[in-house]
């Protein structure tokens, strides 16, 4: 059989069109069939952290806490709500993170199934933006999950605190696309995971407003919050949960970082995966 014959034959198989149309989404179908094998294990993850969090620290501690402030409370109210919506927004941006860096480096080093991809109809932005459709999915249910624990354990003040969930979304994918661009990028994933979990994730968790309000801290480590997706988010949070006073300028403000840093990271990340692909 010749390679015409193979080729005009693997046509009648694959609709080329279609692929190259819905390319991205087939990428995501893929990798959450993947996901799916390990989906009792990923559930069991997404509902034990947030019980084992608002357990320690929003009861626990948070009722040290509500002891020694008093009745008016953290924020005007008890600690387990106030703590809520930053641990909600840091699931989602932890997801979003996993499920973006961890598959981009083993599809350009690990594994590099990105090349074999590539060698189908699908292109380089494609890939990209299948990726990052699956990491939506993962932060997705994380969140749903996670709100739920919150319902249960009456950390929800306000009958819109169901927008949380989207907002949560909305954080984890503005980083999880800048992730994604960096990771891109990366020869050498070594010193990466240092820098990152070290360097990145800690702070982010710590000095953004997580445990107690942002302006609390000394004016000189504020600026971390506000370079910081997680204290957006988790102020936007915090409005929808319990009504925490936002004024509408600094609403926009909040969403209008989030929107360019998704923006950016989706923008890079496919120009990435294009070059690197195409060497």
């Amino acid at each position: 059989m010749s390679l015409t014959q193979i080729r005009q034959g693997s046509l009648v198989l694959v609709d080329a069109a279609r692929v190259q149309s819905r390319g991205a989404f087939y990428v995501a179908q893929s990798r959450i069939r993947q996901m799916m094998t390990w989906i009792w294990l990923i559930l069991g993850i997404a509902i034990a952290n947030p019980i084992l969090y608002l357990i320690s620290v929003g009861i626990g501690l948070g009722g040290l806490i509500d002891k020694s402030v008093g009745p008016a409370g953290v924020d005007g109210v008890k600690y387990l709500t106030f703590l809520a919506p930053a641990l909600l927004a840091q699931a989602a941006i932890q997801g979003t993170m996993d499920e973006t860096v961890f598959p981009t480096i083993e599809g350009f080093k690990w594994h590099k199934t990105f090349y074999s991809m590539n060698a189908t109809p699908l292109s380089g932005a494609q890939i990209s933006y299948g990726v990052f459709l699956t990491a939506l999915f993962r932060a997705f249910y994380t969140v749903v999950l996670y709100f739920g624990v919150m319902w249960a354990f009456g950390a929800l003040e306000s009958p819109r605190a169901w927008l949380a969930i989207p907002t949560a979304v909305f954080a984890g994918a503005s980083f999880g696309a800048l992730m994604q661009a960096l990771a891109a990028r990366l020869e050498d994933e070594n010193i990466f995971f240092v820098v990152l979990g070290r360097f990145v994730m800690m702070p982010l968790f710590m000095f953004s407003g997580t445990f107690f309000p942002l302006t609390s801290m000394p004016f000189f480590l504020q600026w971390i919050g506000w370079i910081s997706p997680l204290w957006h988010a988790t102020e936007l949070g915090r409005n929808l949960t319990y009504g925490h006073p936002i004024s509408p300028t600094m609403m926009w403000v909040h969403f209008v970082f989030l929107g360019v840093m998704l923006v950016v990271g989706l923008y890079f990340s496919a120009r990435i995966f294009t070059k690197r692909l195409a060497k």
